[in-house]
């Protein structure tokens, strides 16, 4: 397989589309920093360019490489109990989602991917806030949230909202949550590799496209760490929320 050039790449998508695509890239980058919700972000983005199964692929990379670093940086912040029921749950959820995946299309995705947007939006600025107390980590709403979790990834990497309609009632100190989050969707995404090779195997223009995403997302790993440790969450948070709300209505929209 001879990989493309950059050349080539910016011919076939222009240089819009290539810009779209390495703002996903850096979405990616600085979730796996630990900016809460901007990872949802990257495939409605980058369905701005692409379809929406073609940008879930050649972001997958992305998110295995990114999945690294960010298990690096929060190696020593994680919570046992949640990762032992939330791993298994999200493997199912993923091994559901292959199982199903053949008979969704393209339209239907973007659909999914705006309601889930939208859905998330609601859940975090109109939820009631009711607790009063922690949750502890539980198995049953574990394997429910987790498995939804991995199918929800599978489908379009947006296995956040979720994950954490489960893990934010724990209440957990910030980095922990981070290093939860990294170390439970690292191992979702590195089982997304022989679903997705088997359902829709990589062009050479893929993979090229993919290359050049790595080094901006990266960047952004390193920048969302940088952030996380400085910024107040709230602020930031809201604004990435408005920028998803926006996005998955344009999806929607386009899709219906």
């Amino acid at each position: 397989m001879q990989l493309t050039t950059s050349s080539e790449i910016l011919q076939n998508l222009g240089s819009t589309s290539f810009l779209i695509a390495c703002l996903a890239a850096m979405c990616v980058g600085m979730a796996k920093g630990g900016v809460p919700t901007i990872g949802m972000l990257a495939v409605p983005v980058i369905s701005l360019a692409v379809s929406p199964i073609k940008g879930a692929a050649i972001l997958l990379p992305i998110f295995i490489l990114t999945d690294m670093v960010s298990v690096w940086l929060y190696r020593r912040s994680f919570s046992t109990p949640n990762l032992k029921i939330l791993i298994p749950a999200g493997l199912m959820g993923v091994a559901v989602g292959w199982a199903t995946a053949s008979v969704i299309s393209d339209k239907v995705v973007s659909i999914l991917i705006g309601v889930l947007g939208i859905a998330f939006c609601c859940h975090t600025w109109f939820g009631k806030v009711y607790l009063t107390r922690p949750k502890q980590p539980t198995l049953g709403r574990g394997l429910l949230w987790g498995s939804l979790a991995g199918f929800t990834s599978f489908i379009s990497h947006a296995g956040s909202p979720p994950y954490q309609i489960y893990v934010i009632p724990q209440r957990l100190e910030k980095l922990t949550f981070v290093g939860t989050t990294a170390v439970v969707f690292a191992a979702i995404n590195l089982a997304k590799v022989i679903p997705y090779a088997n359902l829709r195997p990589y062009s050479a223009e893929d993979l090229t496209l993919a290359l050049w995403l790595i080094p901006t997302a990266l960047a952004g790993t390193f920048l969302g760490a940088f952030l996380i440790r400085r910024l107040a969450d709230v602020w930031f948070s809201r604004l990435i929320q408005a920028g998803l709300l926006l996005v998955s209505i344009k999806l929607l929209v386009q899709a219906v």
